[in-house]
Parts: structure tokens; C-alpha cells; sequence
């Protein structure tokens, strides 16, 4: 089993024209509701390519927390939460995205300073655990528990002080920056639509990225760690896992929308 533990949110996603400008409105083309935040979509990816998961994160007894739990049944993601009984909101973001492009704007409201703890049963048993660095303190003690940790590290987030020194992978975007730097036993670098950097025994690689038209790049890099994640689960190689991760990524960004994308897996 993968365990994905950190970020659900309800994503709204309106795809326009061009993101408006400051006073002004815009009509959307299509809108659509569905279960977003790294560690959710990722875990999606991962079922949707076959392998049973689990993801761990605080949804809530909240009526748009059943949206959430809605998408995930739906993609046959089991559900832990964290959050079960609390009446708040659940993390919420506007995803806008520019249909001449491809290129999205997001305003979110994430996990924010909410803390929650390690379920009384504890974590479930996984062969490989992937964090994303939300809800710091499941973050840690999922980390400390991986029998292989997969980094999902985005945003610079004072958490991955503690977990990355456990990573086996850390997958990270070329805008990712460590205060103090960090390695680990694979780190892997993505840059858009330029070649995939891949760090491992002293030495560098460069993996291409085949060019693809993107109509929609929300969430590519979630479908790449959640591509990543399976492909690792599954027994591949690393660098066999990375090429299936770009190879999911790009399909990601030819599909408009949170989930069609899934059918031309």
C-alpha cells in the first residue's frame, strides 16, 4: 500500500479566457468541484494507475468536507480523517485557469494553523509513505515510520527540517530552496517543461521531458509524485519511475480539468 499523508482541499476550478484584472470580472467557460491539495491529488494519480492507497488529512464534518469525500471514494482513495467531528471549514482554494495557456492562478486557504495529531490507532502499514509537508505534525511521525519515504516538497515549509534527512526520494520543484541545502539518496528536480534533474551517487542527470501543448497545468506536479509514488510502490527503478512520472504529467497537462485526465491514463 502507498500511504499519502498532508494537503485535501475542495478545489473550485473555473477555466476563462485570461485571469481578469484587478476590478474586473470575468465569465467562466466551465466550473468544476473536486478534491485537490498535493497529497490528495497525488494519491489520486496513484490509484487511478493501479495501486491501493491510503491518504491521511483533516476534511471534517463541514458539508463541503462531503464534496471531498465524494472525489476521493469515487477514485477508490481511502480516507483517514483526522478532522472527523470538527464543524469548520475544510481547506478551500479558487483555482483559475487561463484557457489560452494552460497557466493557472490559485488563491487558497490551506491547513493554516490547525493542528492535528496522530490517529489514536495510529498510522497504517505502508511500503511507501509520501509527505507533502501539510499538517507538520503527521507529517513528522509519518515520516519517522516510512519503511520508504517519498518527499513531495514544494514550498519551503519549516517541517522539512525534520523529515527530509528520512527521505529516501525528495521530489522538489527548481524554485525549492533549503535554508541550510539537503541531500538525500535521490533527489529529483523538475522545471516545467524543461528536462527532469535527477541527483544520485555524487553525479547529476538530465531525463527529457517530451513537449506537450498544455491546455490545463494545475496539479501536473501532484500527478508527477503521485505517478512517482507508483511507479516506486510497483518495484520500478528510479529513473524508469521518474520517465512514468513525466510521462503522467504530461498527460495531465493536455486535459483540461481536475479529472478527466484520468480516463486517457
Amino acid at each position: 500500500m502507498i500511504l499519502c499523508v498532508g494537503l485535501a482541499t475542495l478545489d473550485l476550478v473555473y477555466r476563462v479566457d485570461r485571469v481578469p484584472g484587478a476590478d474586473e470580472k470575468a465569465q467562466a467557460s466551465s466550473v468544476e468541484v473536486a478534491a485537490g491539495g498535493p497529497a490528495a491529488n497525488a494519491a489520486v494519480t496513484a490509484a487511478r494507475l493501479g495501486a491501493p492507497v491510503t491518504l491521511v488529512t483533516a476534511v471534517g464534518a463541514h458539508p463541503l468536507g462531503a464534496l471531498i469525500r465524494s472525489d476521493l471514494e469515487a477514485h477508490n482513495v481511502r480516507l483517514i480523517d483526522v478532522a472527523e467531528g470538527s464543524e469548520g471549514l475544510p481547506p478551500i482554494s479558487t483555482v483559475i485557469v487561463a484557457g489560452r495557456t494552460g497557466e493557472r492562478t490559485i488563491v487558497s486557504r490551506n491547513a493554516g494553523d490547525l493542528t492535528y495529531g496522530v490517529p489514536g490507532r495510529g498510522l497504517p502499514d505502508a511500503e511507501l509513505t509520501l509527505v507533502d509537508g501539510h499538517h507538520p505534525v503527521l507529517a513528522v511521525a509519518a515520516a519517522r515510520e516510512a519503511e520508504r519515504l517519498v518527499v513531495d516538497a514544494g514550498t519551503w515549509r519549516p517541517v522539512f527540517a525534520d523529515i527530509l534527512p528520512q527521505a529516501d526520494v525528495i521530489a522538489c520543484s527548481a524554485g525549492f530552496r533549503h535554508p541550510a541545502g539537503f541531500t538525500a539518496p535521490h533527489v529529483i528536480v523538475t522545471h516545467g517543461p524543461g528536462p527532469v534533474t535527477w541527483s544520485h551517487d555524487g553525479r547529476t542527470e538530465e531525463i527529457p521531458v517530451p513537449p506537450v501543448d498544455a491546455v490545463d497545468t494545475a496539479g501536473a506536479g501532484d500527478a508527477f509524485h503521485g505517478a512517482l509514488a507508483q511507479a516506486l510502490h510497483s518495484g520500478a527503478a528510479v529513473r524508469a519511475a521518474i520517465t512514468e512520472a513525466i510521462r503522467v504529467a504530461g498527460v495531465r497537462v493536455r486535459h483540461p480539468g481536475p479529472r478527466t485526465w484520468l480516463d486517457a491514463l
